[in-house]
């Protein structure tokens, strides 16, 4: 079974953290959600979401992927977390994917994944010349090597979608998005 984590902090982006929660564990993908302190997370429109665990209790487990939600303040606050940072290059390093939506495509960039690639992202989340060596792209969700991104709100179904694709079969994906009344 594959096995993801998506770390939540405070502000992020209930729709795409909630969204992509949702569908990967229809897809029978064991989503941990970890909150970068313990206890409840307030998100950017003040939704109050429960993680799974602490980032801390978990930083150490293998998964498959590591998942990060946007909002920006959600982004900042795991951008400014060291742990998020040496996670992702851990990931980064042992070619397990990577993955952010919206405004945290930022916390890959600065956490040097993004160098070379293509990439998506909220429009003006990143500044791109401050990011000369990310290819930026305007499509909903761009799948580069291991690491994926995708642009906000409106793609979280579509990111999802694309990351069962990647983690267990297209057929999965295509079952999954059937249930949503979605045509694949």
């Amino acid at each position: 079974m594959a096995r993801v984590l998506i770390p939540l902090a405070e502000g992020c982006e209930e729709l795409e953290a909630v969204t992509l929660i949702d569908l990967l564990r229809r897809a029978d993908i064991e989503v941990v959600t970890a909150g970068l302190h313990e206890g409840p997370i307030k998100a950017s429109r003040g939704t109050v979401l429960l993680p799974d665990t602490s980032l801390a209790a978990v930083a150490g487990e293998d998964f498959d992927m590591v998942i990060l939600p946007g909002g920006q303040l959600g982004a900042k606050h795991l951008d400014e977390d060291a742990r998020v940072h040496d996670l992702l290059k851990r990931h980064h390093a042992s070619d397990r994917y990577t993955a952010a939506i919206c405004a945290a495509p930022r916390v890959l960039a600065n956490a040097g994944l993004l160098d070379g690639r293509t990439a998506t992202w909220y429009p003006g989340a990143l500044a791109e010349q401050e990011y000369p060596r990310v290819d930026m792209l305007t499509t909903p969700v761009v799948v580069d090597g291991k690491v994926v991104t995708s642009r906000g709100p409106g793609t979280a179904i579509d990111f999802a979608l694309t990351l069962i694709g990647l983690l267990l079969d297209p057929a999965r994906r295509d079952a999954v998005e059937r249930q949503l009344q979605r045509e694949p």
